[in-house]
């Protein structure tokens, strides 16, 4: 092999530093997730910090969301008589209690203090409470982080409040929250973050201290044990997250807190989402505990002011050498293989020991660019990538589906926003398949995944991709990774797909003489958050969103609505005139107050029952208009329509209504029924 020639290297030197001067957004991004697995790298410990999360076991405890404002009360008195030594609240309290209880969270605030959190936003709703701060160089604070308005509280908790915090983030190039900015400014007013403000009061401290110049913070102070805080010019603090604090369910708290500082906050989907940060996504609450366990601990991780310098001297010298030794190939091999590995180590030894991040990436980039010039190392990186594909996605995806994903790799790592159609399934009958095998373990699992291929196939035959397998149910979508202009039709077919393909499941189960399963599915439009998810250790392929939510909770409403399908309103609109529908309901999924139009869709001839289906209609204007009697009647006159495949929603439905006889609704009463279980 011929050593790179002079030209060869001018150019990979002359990219190298263009690189290291520009700085573009990839570089920077990778970056970034080196600098992850130096601050995650280590064995976390227990902190004395606690989350108490507002999760769906708390919403069946305590019923819709948002909470009464006396329900908020007896939460705190709670968690002081549990020992908690500062109650904080990461729940934003902008509107009036709908049932008048604010004065009742404002007297209770005032004896048992909390620390309140406030939003910055493009406007002001409310007006923001100025915690104080004493603040040198003030003709500077156009040079840190800057909003045009704040979303505060109401004034009287506002005002009640011990102290009163901004829960802003400032993520980084990726999206990933790395560092948090302590302190903002709205209006010309300096607001502190909400795990500085905590601080603030958990110290006892009237005030923090601020120091700016031409270029933003220069220090900033919280007078006692905290002292010095150790921040960049926007006054950002790197999050250390080898401490962890406890993560309890407010239906689960511990007996005693132990004086800690306990912070309140959402987790139960479809109303809270979680944020990205090196460890993956978290809570928001766990992401100010983390802030404020950085702080107590004094973790100054550090990016030096020469580190950029000598990072980049280092890598022309190493750069230099290699394209030297390139002339010898094993030689040259051998020698950037071993600059390349002695990087992480060197790095890792820089953190240990000082907290400082050093970058290596670079250094790793400009060696590895060398050696592709010298040696080709890009064809065998692209075939290794393929085999890594093709082994992940395999059995998730069709074989063009995985192909498409072998020739665009960055499809997986780079998440996009994107509307998709998203179904749900569930098993139905597990209990009698699998007492019928009794202690048969192996022929149960051998069924169970002959079911799971059964259903599986006709997705990966619409080139759609599995998400994941949740024990005996799974979730799939269509439109991504793939494009699929129809992929609400193409969801709904490859539903009733699935279900033909359960039937023929069956098939194979009564020549067994097994007890027959059956199939439950909800599915759904909307848009969703597309990408690879997880920590840095454990990754998979994911969907986010509230339509997902949404479309798990439809499909849980099979059984009670005695239907194998349920389809939610806009994969419904897309698709009225391309199948057989029936509209079940205008339902509010549990979590949700606003009603959705749900349908069912039956795999028959319309021509057939035009009449049944403007009598299923009818029935439905008479429950909405209050005319139960009427709708009964005509519940007993579909009995046996639709080939018997409605007849137990119709049952259901007799009994709603003649519930409704016996209660008085409001005036406003719209036929919404609001859901009490997933």
């Amino acid at each position: 092999m011929k050593w790179v020639s002079p030209w060869t290297a001018i150019i990979t030197l002359i990219l190298i530093l263009t690189v290291r001067i520009a700085d573009p957004a990839f570089v920077e991004s990778v970056r970034l997730r080196y600098f992850d697995t130096l601050i995650t790298g280590k064995t976390a410990t227990q902190n004395n910090i606690y989350t108490v999360n507002i999760d769906e076991k708390s919403l069946e405890q305590y019923g819709q969301w948002p909470f009464p404002r006396d329900v908020y009360a007896g939460i705190i008195k709670d968690l002081y008589d549990r020992g908690a030594g500062l109650v904080v609240f990461n729940v934003l309290m902008p509107e009036p209690d709908r049932s008048g209880k604010d004065s009742i969270l404002a007297e209770t605030m005032k004896t048992h203090p909390v620390v309140l959190s406030n939003v910055p936003a493009q406007q002001t709703k409310n007006e923001p409470r100025v915690p104080g701060s004493a603040v040198l160089g003030p003709e500077h604070l156009n040079t840190i982080v800057k909003y045009s308005g704040m979303i505060a509280n109401i004034p009287s908790l506002e005002n009640a409040a011990v102290g009163v915090g901004t829960t802003n983030t400032l993520p980084e190039i990726d999206g990933v929250n790395r560092r948090l900015p302590l302190i903002v400014t709205v209006d010309g007013k300096l607001y502190p973050n909400l795990a500085m403000e905590t601080l603030r009061v958990a110290t006892g401290n009237s005030t923090f201290q601020v120091k700016l110049n031409a270029n933003g913070v220069e220090k900033m102070r919280l007078p006692g044990d905290i002292g010095i805080i150790d921040t960049d010019s926007l006054g950002r603090v790197w999050i250390d997250w080898s401490q962890k604090n406890h993560s309890v369910s407010l239906n689960d708290l511990p007996q005693d807190f132990k004086g800690s500082i306990v912070i309140v906050g959402t987790s139960a989907a479809g109303i809270a989402n979680p944020v990205a940060t090196a460890m993956g996504p978290v809570w928001p609450q766990d992401l100010q505990a983390a802030v404020i366990g950085t702080m107590i601990n004094k973790v100054n991780i550090k990016r030096p002011d020469w580190a950029e310098g000598a990072e980049a001297i280092t890598l022309i010298l190493l750069s230099l050498g290699l394209l030297f030794l390139s002339r010898w190939v094993y030689v040259g091999m051998a020698a950037g293989a071993v600059m390349i590995v002695a990087v992480i180590p060197l790095s890792n030894l820089f953190y240990t020991h000082n907290l400082w991040l050093l970058d290596g990436t670079l250094l790793v980039a400009g060696l590895t660019l060398v050696m592709l010039h010298a040696y080709g190392i890009k064809f065998v990186s692209e075939y290794l990538q393929k085999q890594r594909i093709k082994k992940q996605f395999g059995g998730y995806a069709s074989p063009m589906v995985v192909e498409m994903l072998q020739k665009n790799p960055d499809i997986i790592k780079q998440g996009i926003k994107k509307e998709v159609s998203i179904c749900f399934s569930d098993l139905r009958g597990f209990t009698p398949l699998g007492e019928s095998f009794g202690n048969d373990v192996k022929g149960l699992t051998e069924v169970m995944n002959g079911y799971m291929d059964a259903i599986t196939q006709p997705v990966l035959d619409a080139n759609g991709m599995i998400i994941k397998y949740i024990g005996d149910a799974s979730m799939h979508i269509h439109n991504a990774p793939m494009d699929d202009p129809e992929h609400p039709k193409t969801a709904v077919q490859t539903a009733l797909r699935m279900l033909k393909a359960v039937e023929r499941f069956n098939e194979t189960l009564t020549a067994k003489g097994r007890p027959i399963v059956g199939m439950g599915a909800g599915i759904n439009t909307g848009l969703g958050y597309i990408g690879e998810m997880g920590s840095t250790q454990r990754h998979s392929y994911d969907v986010l969103g509230d339509a997902v939510s949404t479309t798990a909770r439809l499909e849980s409403q099979c059984k009670n609505y005695g239907v194998l399908l349920i389809v939610g309103p806009e994969t419904h609109r897309r698709t009225e005139k391309d199948f057989f529908y029936l509209k079940l309901d205008d339902l509010a999924v549990k979590g949700k107050t606003v009603g959705l139009d749900i349908y069912t869709v039956l795999d028959l001839n319309s021509a057939e029952h035009t009449q049944d289906r403007a009598l299923h209609q009818a029935m439905h204007v008479d429950y909405r208009n209050q005319r139960f009697d009427a709708a009964i009647q005509k519940c007993k006159k579909l009995q046996g329509s639709f080939r018997g495949l409605m007849d137990q929603y119709y049952e259901m439905w007799q009994e709603r209504c003649e519930y409704m006889q016996t209660q008085t609704l409001p005036q406003d009463w719209n036929g919404v029924f609001i859901a009490t279980t997933k």
